[in-house]
C-alpha cells in the first residue's frame, strides 16, 4: 500500500530518531550516556502530581471545551499579565496537546498554501515540517556565530517576499540557547509591523534564562506588535511536565476562534487531568521553577567550561534553555577507530557507537557542522559523558 505524498514529505523528528538509536544500543546491553532529548530530568513536582490525582478523584475525567477548561485559560491570562503585563481574555487562549500541537494548530489557523514563513537557523527540528504540513513554505535564514546565532534585521528584510506571511522565532532558542535582547527583538518587530506580518513567538523556555540575561516577550513590544503576535508557551520545560502534553497559544480573538474550530476536529481537547495539573503549576507556589533553574544554571556552567577546553570545539555560551550547541567541524576528515567523520551525522554516529554518548546532529537543526548536547541530565551523567567525549576526541587520527 502506498502512503501519501504528504506523509512522504515529512521527516521524522531527529531527536526522537537519536533517542531510538540509543534505546537499540541499550537493549543490546550497552550503557549509553544519552543527552539527545530536550526533556527535564526532574520529576514533576509533587503538588502538581497531587492536583492531577485530586482531579481524577473528583471525576474531572471527561471532555473539556476544545480550547481548554475556563479555569486554566484564566490562569494563562493571569500568567501573561503577571510576567509581562499583557492583557488577554480567556477567549484568546487555546490550550493544546503540548507546544508542538499548539504551534501546528496556530499555523493551520493562519497560513494558506503558498504562504512563506521566515525561520532563523538553527531552528527546532519540527518547525520546517510543521510549516510545510500546512502547504506553506519555510524560508530558512542562516545565522552566524558572530551575531550570536541570531537573525539580524538586514537578514530578515532580505528574506521577505510578496508571499511572506509570518516570522517564526524562538527565544531562548532550541538548539542554541541564544536569547534575543529587547533591542534585537524590537528591530525585528518593527519590520513585522512595517510589512504587516504575523509573528509566531515560541517562548517555551522563557523561565530558563541565566546570569544577567533578561527574557522579553515579543508581544510586549507595543500595541501594534501585540495584535500581530501569536505567543506559544506551556508547562513542559519549566515545570518538568513534558509527558503531560499541555501547551497554549495566546492570540488575537479571530485566530483563537479559528484554532478552536481546527482543534475541535483534530483532537477534541487536551487531556482533562493534565489541564488541572497545569492549572496547579501556574497558580501554586513557583519555588519549584527557581530550584530547577538554579540546577540547570550550575550544569550550564560546568558543561560549557568543559566543552570550551576540548580540542576543536567552538561554543557560543547559551543564555537560556538547557542545551550546548557547539561547532565540531575541526574534526571532520579525521578517523576515529577506523571510522572517518565527514559531517555532523557521522560524528554523532561514531560517538554513539564507540564512546556510547548520544548527541543530536546539527544538520537536523539546519546547522551542519554543529552538534547539540542537552544538559537536562544529572551532574554525574554529565561528568561521565564529557569525560567520554573528551577522550574520544583525543583519540582521532
Amino acid at each position: 500500500m502506498q502512503v501519501s505524498q504528504f506523509a512522504n514529505a515529512i521527516e521524522p523528528s531527529a531527536t526522537l530518531k537519536a533517542a531510538a538509536m540509543a534505546r537499540e544500543l541499550k537493549a543490546s546491553g550497552v550503557e549509553v550516556l544519552d543527552f539527545c532529548l530536550g526533556e527535564p530530568d526532574f520529576h514533576t513536582p509533587e503538588h502538581i502530581r497531587l492536583a492531577a490525582k485530586k482531579a481524577m478523584d473528583e471525576g474531572k475525567t471527561h471532555y473539556t471545551p476544545a480550547t481548554g477548561v475556563l479555569e486554566l485559560r484564566k490562569a494563562v491570562c493571569d500568567y501573561h499579565q503577571r510576567m509581562h503585563g499583557l492583557s488577554y481574555s480567556p477567549a484568546q487562549i487555546c490550550v493544546s496537546n503540548g507546544c508542538k500541537h499548539t504551534i501546528y494548530t496556530a499555523l493551520c489557523a493562519t497560513l494558506n498554501p503558498g504562504d512563506e514563513v521566515v525561520i532563523p537557523t538553527p531552528y527546532w527540528v519540527s518547525y520546517r515540517d510543521l510549516v510545510q504540513m500546512t502547504g506553506a513554505k519555510a524560508v530558512l535564514v542562516e545565522t552566524t556565530p558572530a551575531n550570536g546565532l541570531k537573525m539580524t534585521p538586514a537578514q530578515f528584510k532580505a528574506a521577505i517576499t510578496t508571499k511572506t506571511k509570518m516570522l517564526l522565532i524562538n527565544s531562548p532558542s532550541n538548539p542554541t540557547g541564544a536569547t534575543y535582547t529587547e533591542a534585537e527583538l524590537r528591530a525585528l518587530a518593527d519590520i513585522v509591523v512595517e510589512r504587516d506580518l504575523i509573528c509566531l513567538s515560541d517562548e517555551i523556555y522563557e523561565q530558563l534564562v541565566y546570569g544577567a540575561t533578561k527574557f522579553n516577550a515579543f508581544a510586549s513590544l507595543g500595541p501594534e506588535v501585540f495584535k500581530r503576535t501569536l505567543t506559544v508557551n506551556g508547562v513542559s520545560k519549566s515545570y518538568a511536565m513534558t509527558g503531560w502534553r499541555i501547551g497554549w497559544t495566546a492570540a488575537p480573538i479571530e485566530v483563537a476562534r479559528a484554532m478552536d474550530a481546527v482543534q475541535s476536529q483534530q483532537t477534541s481537547c487536551a487531556s482533562s487531568v493534565s489541564q488541572y495539573a497545569a492549572l496547579e503549576a501556574l497558580t501554586a507556589d513557583q519555588s519549584c521553577v527557581a530550584a530547577m533553574r538554579k540546577e540547570f544554571g550550575e550544569r550550564r556552567e560546568y558543561v560549557c567550561s568543559r566543552l570550551s577546553k576540548m580540542p576543536g570545539v567552538k561554543l557560543n555560551l547559551p543564555d537560556g534553555a538547557f542545551y550546548a550547541f557547539f561547532d565540531v567541524t575541526a574534526h571532520f576528515g579525521k578517523t576515529f577507530s577506523g571510522v572517518k567523520v565527514t559531517n555532523s551525522n557521522t560524528f554523532c554516529g561514531a560517538l554513539l557507537q564507540q564512546a556510547h554518548v548520544n548527541l543530536v546532529e546539527g544538520g537536523a537543526f539546519g546547522a551542519e557542522g554543529y552538534v547539540r548536547l542537552s544538559f537536562a541530565a544529572s551532574m554525574e551523567s554529565l561528568e561521565r559523558g564529557l569525560d567520554a567525549i573528551e577522550a574520544w576526541l583525543k583519540s582521532a587520527k
